[in-house]
């Protein structure tokens, strides 16, 4: 198949720029799974946006919005970028509800919550499903927009390149092949267009807020492809997942309790009910991200206690189900009722603050290959994530990618130009060798959480490197030796990504933002650089 535009991957940055790029020419959309199966549907908090005077804050603007910023990613923001995506906050909030997304709002104005790093409530939201809420929204537009196809059970293998087809000179992309998850046959995607929306890697490690889907495909086939990659060393860990190990079940295990229940006055307090957040920054239980999780990290490890809790008792009946309606119901399931007990919660990775290297205009360091969303790194983010940025991030940047595609990239389609290969298919794997994938799959996210999480040694990102060396061999064996699916491709991926990981960790020879090392523990100015890393 052939197309204008070919997005890969079906959240707020693939369905928005999907919508406006079908204006300019045909566009093909695929998703690995259901349309809504993407990081923005599980997203709780909200939107952060300054908006026009009349409806922000008292005090709030974007010079405030920018400083937050700043602050959070811990001296590795890149401000221009910065600057440019929190000034076209307000266009985002007004383009999400031209789509028909119902931000809350009381007497004409919207609702502004507020989120650990932010002076100022500027967060907009649905309740705590406003994810969900953003993408459906996008979604039913997306089924109703004329000239853009939808194509779910696609999964995206690899990126086709000029290089990959023997060329030596201009390395550009044509395409990528795609497994039919339904039939089980590898099809051919041509564009000169391709757009990377995959989302995150959260599922590298065992605990995680994150969607089965979000296994860094996106990632994985850009540096596979050759193009730049930096920071992935940044992983966030949100502070607060639900914990109870009496639940079963994934959504048990990956239930996110939002920040923006802090922001309402949510307290975190250890097993004698003392605020310990406080004795390591002043802003306690709002500070940034960062800074929270190691908190409860060394907590939990001073006192040998499983977690800490999220008190939200002193609030007044009926708050949580009016405010929060989603987790209230979610814990009355689990058998806690958050009005009368504390909820109990632990860290879990959450978001990747790196990704494939972007310029302000999602341009990758391969030509026609544009990255958007939490897969690319534009320098919005430094070091760590300030809180409901990220949706911010992927619509804006969706927007200004189509501009730059539409500005200076060739109108006539070149990738038809080009003879591909069909895709060579393996022998089908073995039940027994299935469960050995399984295995795999099993050890990375493990490996990853004992030696490459919240706090780490030197000798623990050794270990980390040395067993994925051994396990790349094992995953490249399958893959190239059995008939691909989906479990081989995310394998594959997620070898790749924790791979990435794991070197970004070892080359940083600091502590700054979400990478802590006790060998290293102090921030060096002389550092204050992004990690960058790319495939010969």
């Amino acid at each position: 198949m052939t197309a204008d535009f070919l997005i890969i991957g079906s959240g707020i940055a693939g369905l928005s720029l999907a919508i406006r790029a079908a204006e300019h020419g045909s566009v093909i959309c695929l998703t690995k799974g259901d349309l809504l199966d993407s990081n923005t549907a599980w997203a709780q908090g909200g939107i952060a946006a300054v908006l026009p005077e009349s409806l922000r804050e008292a005090g709030d603007s974007c010079a405030l919005h920018i400083a937050d910023t700043l602050d959070a990613g811990a001296g590795l923001c890149h401000e221009n970028v910065v600057r440019t995506i929190i000034e076209e906050g307000a266009a985002t909030i007004d383009e999400l509800v031209h789509y028909g997304v119902a931000f809350d709002a009381e007497n004409d104005h919207f609702s502004l919550g507020k989120e650990g790093g932010h002076s100022k409530r500027r967060i907009l939201h649905a309740r705590d499903t406003t994810g969900r809420e953003i993408a459906e929204a996008l979604a039913r537009t997306a089924r109703n927009t004329p000239n853009l196809t939808i194509l779910e059970d696609h999964f995206a293998i690899d990126l086709i390149t000029t290089g990959k087809l023997g060329m030596v000179t201009d390395d550009r992309v044509l395409g990528a092949y795609v497994l039919n998850r339904k039939s089980g046959e590898v099809e051919i995607f041509r564009s000169d267009r391709v757009i990377l929306a995959t989302g995150g890697c959260g599922k590298v490690y065992l605990y995680t807020t994150n969607p089965d889907s979000a296994t860094g495909d996106g990632v994985a086939m850009a540096w596979r492809a050759g193009a730049s990659v930096a920071n992935m060393e940044f992983i966030q860990f949100h502070p607060t997942c639900f914990y109870n190990p009496a639940a079963n079940g994934a959504e048990a295990r990956s239930f996110l309790v939002t920040e923006a229940l802090r922001g309402e006055g949510a307290q975190l307090i250890n097993q004698k009910g003392e605020d310990f957040v406080s004795q390591y920054d002043p802003r306690g239980s709002l500070a940034p991200r960062d800074i929270v999780a190691r908190a409860i990290d060394h907590e939990i490890k001073r006192t040998g206690a499983p977690c800490v809790y999220l008190d939200v008792r002193h609030k007044p009946s009926g708050f949580m189900k009016e405010r929060f309606p989603f987790i209230y119901q979610t814990l009355l399931r689990f058998g806690l009722d958050c009005e009368k007990d504390p909820i109990p919660v632990v860290p879990a990775a959450h978001y990747q603050c790196g990704g494939v290297v972007t310029d302000i205009n999602g341009k990758t360091t391969l030509r026609g290959l544009y990255a958007v969303g939490e897969v690319a790194c534009t320098g919005l983010h430094g070091a760590n994530r300030l809180a409901s940025n990220s949706l911010l991030e992927g619509n804006v940047l969706a927007r200004r990618a189509l501009q730059e595609m539409l500005a200076h990239l060739h109108p006539q389609r070149e990738s038809e130009h080009f003879d591909i290969p069909t895709w060579e298919h393996g022998d089908t794997a073995a039940p027994d060798e299935l469960v050995v994938i399984y295995h795999n799959w099993d050890e990375i996210r493990r490996l990853m959480w004992d030696y490459v999480s919240i706090v780490r040694t030197d000798n623990r990102l050794r270990r980390a490197a040395t067993r994925l060396r051994n396990l790349k061999k094992e995953v490249r064996e399958f893959y190239w030796g059995h008939r691909v699916n989906a479990d081989i491709l995310e394998l594959r991926n997620l070898v790749t990504v924790a791979s990435m990981i794991v070197d970004c960790a070892a080359k940083r020879k600091e502590s700054r933002g979400l990478h802590y090392t006790t060998d290293h523990p102090k921030t060096k100015p002389s550092l204050a650089q992004d990690t960058r890393i790319r495939k010969f």
